[in-house]
């Protein structure tokens, strides 16, 4: 565990208590007074994990000042003994909380997020598979109280979904699901199975960022837009206008289909916004693998053919392949609820991972 220096925490309380200064003038303009407000509210947690960690220290020095004197009285220096095991405890895990507040954050941390799910090997229990995966994620959001907005689906004709992309708006949403990407795989006997055999099928999930138009500049020129009927739902004006859209962005050769809406420019706004996320995405894989060289995370290398996860309904158990965790409650995940265990366990080995790597 990396302990960090006593002057490492006064300086954050120091810069806390400036902020707070700063803040309590009258005069301040409103969008410094908006940008001073963001700046504390990132460092508060951090000034209070380190006030705990200071506050421990200072009790434990005294505490081992006590135990030092020979004529001290013998049960007051048990009870100081007793005492000073337990501030030891509190300590390395106060000690373990203001490390990870100091950890680099992923400037994506906090933003909404695009999940795509993709029906892979397995055909029509692939798709099935594709839409619970769906509604476990629609469900977990409800309990965390963001909002789902489909953005485009391709249903398959027994249920489920060959594609489904949704946004997913709310604070932090793209920290809590970032370790969604991969390849999830199923066993169980699918419906139209008469022999109870058990089946293998697989969908393929990734999160994105959400990005924002400042975030990704993206040319005109570089961008081949070509409008056409909708083949999907949507009653006769769908099939009837040229309001289905699809953008290739020349560079990259991503290519984004819109065809949800009836109107077509709320298909193109639709597909822009994917399309910047992808993007974005790229980017910020580009930019992670030229900082971590040849090392990838266990957990966060986001790499979408990777199998990362196995849900076997005949013993309603769920195994996380990267962390090796097996849970023997499918039915929960899938209703969204039980989902939160997996997901703080996967951003407790990426924590552990990175705090590993400070130390070496």
């Amino acid at each position: 565990m990396t302990t960090i220096p006593l002057d490492r925490i006064r300086q954050i309380e120091a810069r806390r208590d400036e902020l707070q200064a700063q803040m309590s003038r009258g005069d301040l303009p409103a969008d410094q007074f908006v940008k001073l407000s963001k700046d504390y509210a990132e460092l508060e947690p951090v000034a209070e994990a380190a006030g705990e960690v200071r506050r421990l220290r200072q009790e434990i020095d005294a505490l081992s000042f006590m135990l030092a004197e020979e004529d001290a009285d013998p049960e007051l220096k048990t009870m100081a003994q007793d005492e000073f095991t337990e501030l030891k405890e509190r300590l390395e895990g106060a000690d373990r909380r203001l490390a990870i507040a100091l950890l680099p954050k992923d400037a994506a941390d906090e933003r909404s997020a695009i999940l795509e799910i993709r029906a892979g090997t397995g055909g029509d229990e692939a798709a099935l598979f594709a839409g619970d995966l769906f509604r476990m994620y629609q469900r977990y959001a409800d309990t965390r109280g963001w909002r789902v907005e489909l953005m485009s689906a391709s249903p398959a004709e027994m249920g489920g979904y060959k594609e489904v992309v949704a946004s997913i708006t709310g604070p932090g949403v793209f920290a809590r699901l970032k370790f969604e990407s991969g390849v999830h795989r199923v066993q169980r006997v699918p419906v139209t199975e008469s022999g109870g055999r058990i089946h293998t099928s697989a969908a393929t999930v990734a999160v994105l960022p959400e990005a924002e138009e400042v975030d990704v500049q993206i040319a005109d020129k570089d961008l081949r837009i070509d409008v056409y009927r909708s083949s999907g739902p949507g009653g006769q004006s769908v099939n009837t206008t040229n309001s289905a859209v699809r953008i290739t962005h020349l560079p990259s050769g991503l290519v984004v289909i819109q065809q949800d809406e009836k109107s077509q420019h709320k298909n193109k706004e639709k597909a822009m916004k994917v399309l910047r996320s992808r993007l974005y995405e790229l980017e910020r894989e580009r930019l992670a693998s030229e900082r971590a060289g040849t090392r990838k995370s266990m957990v966060g290398s986001g790499d979408r053919s990777e199998r990362i996860r196995t849900y076997n309904f005949p013993q309603g158990r769920v195994t996380d392949h990267r962390i090796n965790l097996t849970l023997h409650r499918l039915p929960e995940i899938l209703e969204g609820g039980g989902l939160d265990e997996l997901l703080s366990a996967l951003i407790s080995e990426d924590e552990a991972e990175r705090l590993a790597q400070l130390s070496e």
